[in-house]
């Protein structure tokens, strides 16, 4: 997602006026560090590295007291997140940049994304572009880039590699999500085409799944609320296309 959206802007705004961030803590594996600058050399940006690791210590220290008896969890995990908002927002004040979101659409969708952690920033490029089609941006532009360079600008360990947020060891994106190949189709059902979940169901999907994805799109409302604006490129964007209420535990299967 973060390469797409660098690629993105690069080509949208010239070399000259995108800068990339990596912000590594001590679950970022080696591979998404040294992936983080091989894209950087290739689209010849500048690449800042700002450790989270001492800022979270910190955190983790001052609430310690408060979390004692407690099991590290979705807490800890999101503090990670809200770390790295806030530092690419100071270099937003700082220096009058435009924060870029990365969180893709099917992300979105669920709720499978942090607030005022990675949702923090000015403009949303991809929000409106499921995760499978995110897949399939980055082989074209590598595509593209074969074709005009000779190389591929986005190294293929990121598109083969399973999709991780990293913020605790061994994490993978489908121990919480179904797999997005699964994912994809039936929130393209529900929230593009308005389909109830029998009519998901009668596509092929199992009713626990679809039952549950549901659920996570209705819970996740309140979240868009607050999310940035960005590209629409679908017949129905999340956001303006796509208003839910958020009182008396509506559900609308």
């Amino acid at each position: 997602d973060s390469t797409l959206v660098a690629c993105i802007a690069t080509e949208a705004l010239g070399k000259e006026n995108v800068v990339g961030v990596t912000m590594p803590s001590r679950y970022s594996s080696e591979g998404s560090v040294l992936d983080s600058q091989k894209v950087a050399e290739n689209l010849d940006i500048p690449l800042l590295v700002i450790s989270i690791e001492n800022t979270f210590e910190t955190f983790l220290n001052t609430l310690e007291r408060h979390f004692q008896d407690t099991t590290p969890g979705v807490a800890e995990e999101n503090l990670q997140a809200r770390i790295r908002g806030d530092l690419l927002m100071a270099l937003s004040n700082k220096f009058g940049w435009l924060v870029l979101t990365t969180g893709n659409k099917s992300e979105m969708s669920v709720g499978y994304a942090t607030l005022y952690g990675d949702m923090a920033g000015g403009f949303a490029v991809i929000k409106d572009v499921p995760k499978m089609l995110v897949y399939k941006l980055a082989r074209f532009r590598n595509h593209c880039s074969n074709e005009q360079l000779g190389k591929n600008l986005i190294p293929l360990r990121i598109i083969e590699r399973a999709p991780s947020a990293e913020l605790k060891p061994n994490q993978l994106d489908q121990d919480s999500l179904p797999p997005y190949e699964v994912l994809d189709p039936i929130l393209e059902a529900y929230v593009e085409e308005d389909c109830s979940l029998d009519e998901i169901v009668k596509l092929g999907m199992k009713p626990e799944i679809v039952r549950k994805v549901m659920a996570l799109v209705d819970r996740s409302e309140y979240k868009r609320r607050q999310a940035p604006i960005g590209i629409k490129i679908t017949p129905r964007a999340l956001g303006k296309d796509r208003r839910m209420p958020l009182t008396n535990r509506y559900i609308k299967y």
